[in-house]
């Protein structure tokens, strides 16, 4: 009998975002056999008090999983290390993981999709991450998934054996980049991965992502995308911690399930130019940016 991955959902102060988070998992075929764990980091100030007790008062009366339990963090640890340490105990125990956060929507077939992808590639060491986010591209002939080199960290799924390949050190890391990685890692510099590595080393960003991104491409590792969303962030409304009010990365999610996944384990080139296309122009014209700006000044 087939053992689904559980899945490990982070929550914070944003009971409204949680809320729909749940509803949309909870719609997943797969929720009914799939076991929940939903980390609650603590609250960093009496400000956000109300709001993450509200979260966790939510969390009491979650149904429709094989079984839930809920880790209520006394203290704030900041999402990058209450990710790095869920991430880190379920692997350990289950060897595979599906990560969700507090503001993602998803598809009815996410879940089968992860657990198809962790299946179909557990002894594939090359693949290192399977994504359920993809950019609004435009209308394109790729298949229905490929591998790509970068890693996006609104919902994914990862197995133990990859996750052990995970550096935290972000100078660790920077060693080991000269021109031509740079130029990879960031799409030919097309977007700013590298400029990521540089703020977390600066204290700018604390981003548990662009690590495992770098991890994975120091690897040599592959991510298995779909290439069109099985999930949406809903957070770009300026009610995160670390997301402002942006519309460049909403798409329509997928509502059908995916049939067909690579066999051949290679970054997929037509991929790699559609994204490196889209991330040219995704700002769009310099008017287009002006009203963006203006729009997020206001707001």
């Amino acid at each position: 009998m087939q053992v689904f991955a559980p899945i490990a959902l982070f929550v914070y102060n944003r009971p409204k975002h949680t809320e729909r988070t749940l509803k949309f998992l909870r719609q997943n075929t797969l929720a009914s056999e799939s076991r929940l764990f939903v980390f609650s980091d603590g609250f960093k100030s009496a400000e956000d008090e109300a709001k993450v007790l509200e979260v966790r008062e939510l969390l009491k009366s979650i149904e429709g999983f094989k079984s839930v339990e809920v880790i209520e963090r006394p203290e704030n640890m900041g999402l990058a290390n209450s990710v790095i340490a869920g991430v880190s105990r379920l692997v350990k125990d289950y060897q595979q993981v599906i990560v969700m956060e507090d503001d993602l929507i998803v598809s009815p077939h996410t879940l089968t999709y992860f657990n198809d992808g962790l299946s179909r590639y557990r002894k594939h060491e090359k693949v290192m991450h399977i994504g359920a986010y993809m950019y609004p591209l435009p209308e394109n002939e790729l298949p229905e998934t490929f591998f790509y080199r970068a890693a996006t960290s609104w919902g994914w799924a990862t197995w133990e054996r990859a996750w052990q390949h995970f550096e935290p050190n972000i100078d660790t890391l920077m060693s080991q980049f000269d021109a031509k990685k740079k130029s990879e890692f960031s799409i030919e510099h097309k977007m700013n991965f590298w400029k990521q590595m540089q703020d977390f080393k600066k204290g700018k960003n604390n981003s548990w992502a662009i690590r495992w991104y770098a991890s994975i491409f120091l690897k040599g590792g592959l991510t298995l995308n779909p290439s069109q969303s099985l999930v949406n962030n809903i957070g770009h409304d300026g009610s995160g911690i670390h997301s402002g009010i942006n519309d460049i990365y909403n798409v329509i999610i997928n509502p059908k399930r995916i049939e067909q996944f690579p066999s051949e384990i290679k970054e997929s080139k037509a991929a790699y130019e559609t994204i490196k296309s889209f991330l040219s122009t995704r700002k769009g014209s310099f008017w287009e940016r002006i009203k963006r700006y203006v729009k997020q000044r206001l707001a």
